[in-house]
Order: structure tokens, then C-alpha cells, then sequence
């Protein structure tokens, strides 16, 4: 019998380069946020979306200092100097939101699309977005879909000129998704399988390069997500009670300065077997029902 594979997503977003600013489309550029990192890649990317003269920008980064003026050189190059006329935030995770005053001070105050989340919004004045909204600007449309999970907040975006889906956090172009301890994993794998059900060509990520295999990609996710459920459950019956000795065990073949991240990951999947009463935490640690 053959071994059972360790993860099913393989690459990484380790030494990914990805340019500053990239065409991506007829309707869609790409400048990266300036942020690079062990979980944000290359940065994140921001996107210029649209045909005209007046487009939106999708995702702002985390406001580095570098960021507003990258952007601001890239509607020049992009578009001949064409403006944005509006935002929409995926998230408010801080890489994603994070860049908006300083959007705001080098190009003008334009409508904050996104869908509410309380504080984590910090205060900027949105313009509320729900599931099923719509965003157009000359020769692009964005339907926005509520896909809970890395975020309770998480909105992807629809792009049907181009059979394309712009995933924020929830698909990346390299690696898998974090699920942060706010986030709740068994929504994230519904709002994959909701994914599943568009009519798609291409993945636009908020991190790596774009996915021309989407729905490859999309079942490559919910396989992965399966199958570390099945190493955890199997850890847990081994006797292993804490997450970092769970981490240790199925994360073999990950570097240990991401073991924080993966052990964000094991305690979304124990969150998941504990709301299904399958496993239960106590003072000795987690073990099965």
C-alpha cells in the first residue's frame, strides 16, 4: 500500500517573485502592496480593474509607504493616467484595508466598498456591500459573494467578462490559506464548494500569481483541508494532546518558523471536530469524543 501523501497543495509561496506592477488581462493590472513576507508572498496585489478612465481598485495592501505612489505611476502606465473612481476591499484583514488613507491622500477620497466589520474596519467611513452586490465600471463588473471563513467579513469577486473570480485570502496562488482564530473552517469550506459552483476560467488571488487551472485548484484546496483533518484526528488518537506536538507531527516537511501558522491551521481543524462533537478539550489538551 502506498504511503499517504502529507499535504496535497505543494508549492509555496517561498521565494516567489512576482513584478511591481503587472498587466494580467485586458481589464485587469495588478501592483503589489510593497509588504512581501512568509504569509503574504511577494505582497499582496492590489488590482486595477476596468477599461476606461475611470477604474476600480480592488485591495489597498498595508499602507507601506512605497505603495501609493507604485499605484500612482501604474495608472499612468496601465491606462494612460486613468483615475480611480472607486475601492472595494475583499477584507479587513490590515494587509488588505490597511492602504486606504494613504490611497486616499495621493489620489483623492473615492467611495470604501466592503462588507462591515465592526472595529476591524477602523473607523473609514464604508459604503456596506452584501452577497450579490454589484460594483461596475466601464467594461468590468464585480458581483460580490460572501465567502466566510479565513474571515467573517470575506468577500470574493465575480468578474463575468472574463469568467474570472478574484479570491482575496480564501485561494492563494501559492501555499494554502491561514484560518486565523476568528476565522471558522467549516464556513471556509462551504465558501470553497460555493466556488466550485461558478463558471470560471481563471483565479485572481490576493497573494501569488494568477491560476488558470481554477477548478483544479479549488478541489486541491477542500482535498487538502480533508486530508489534514484525517492526520489530525489520527494524531489525536496516537495520544497526542497539544497542538504543538500535532504540528509536529503531520508538519514535517514545513519549516519550523512556520509552525505558528500551522499550528493556527490544526487549532481552525479542532475548533471544527469540536463543534461536530467529535473532539473535546480539556485540562490534559485535546482528545476524541
Amino acid at each position: 500500500m502506498s504511503e499517504q501523501p502529507k499535504r496535497i497543495v505543494r508549492d509555496s509561496m517561498i521565494g516567489l517573485d512576482l513584478p511591481a506592477v503587472d498587466r494580467w488581462s485586458e481589464r485587469v493590472a495588478v501592483v503589489l502592496g510593497q509588504n512581501p513576507g512568509p504569509f503574504t508572498g511577494p505582497g499582496t496585489n492590489t488590482f486595477i480593474i476596468g477599461t476606461g478612465k475611470n477604474r476600480l481598485l480592488l485591495d489597498t495592501g498595508d499602507g507601506h509607504v512605497a505603495y501609493a505612489g507604485l499605484l500612482e505611476g501604474a495608472l499612468e502606465q496601465v491606462c494612460g493616467g486613468c483615475r480611480i473612481e472607486t475601492i472595494a476591499v475583499t477584507h479587513a484583514h490590515p494587509d488588505h484595508i490597511g492602504g486606504v488613507e494613504a490611497v486616499w491622500a495621493k489620489l483623492g477620497e473615492v467611495p470604501l466598498h466592503k462588507m462591515p466589520a465592526g472595529a476591524a474596519d477602523r473607523g473609514l467611513p464604508v459604503e456596506a456591500l452584501t452577497d450579490g452586490a454589484e460594483l461596475a465600471v466601464e467594461g468590468a463588473t464585480l458581483r460580490a459573494l460572501w465567502t466566510p471563513g479565513h474571515a467573517r467579513d470575506h468577500l470574493c469577486f465575480y468578474l463575468p467578462e472574463e469568467k474570472a473570480v478574484f479570491t482575496g485570502d480564501n485561494i492563494l496562488g501559492a501555499g494554502t490559506t491561514v484560518i486565523p482564530a476568528d476565522g471558522d473552517l467549516g464556513d471556509y469550506l462551504r465558501s470553497l464548494e460555493r466556488l466550485l459552483e461558478l463558471d470560471l476560467e481563471v483565479i485572481y488571488p490576493a497573494h501569488g500569481p494568477a491560476i488558470r487551472d481554477p477548478y483544479e485548484k479549488i478541489r486541491d484546496y477542500i482535498a487538502h483541508r480533508r486530508l489534514r483533518e484525517e492526520q489530525i484526528i489520527a494524531a489525536l488518537g496516537e495520544g497526542r494532546r497539544l497542538v504543538a506536538d500535532i504540528v509536529a507531527a503531520i508538519y514535517t516537511d514545513v519549516p519550523e518558523f512556520l509552525h505558528p501558522a500551522a499550528a493556527m491551521s490544526v487549532e481552525a481543524h479542532l475548533r471544527k471536530l469540536a463543534g461536530e462533537g467529535r473532539a473535546v478539550e480539556d485540562e490534559a489538551g485535546w482528545h476524541l469524543r
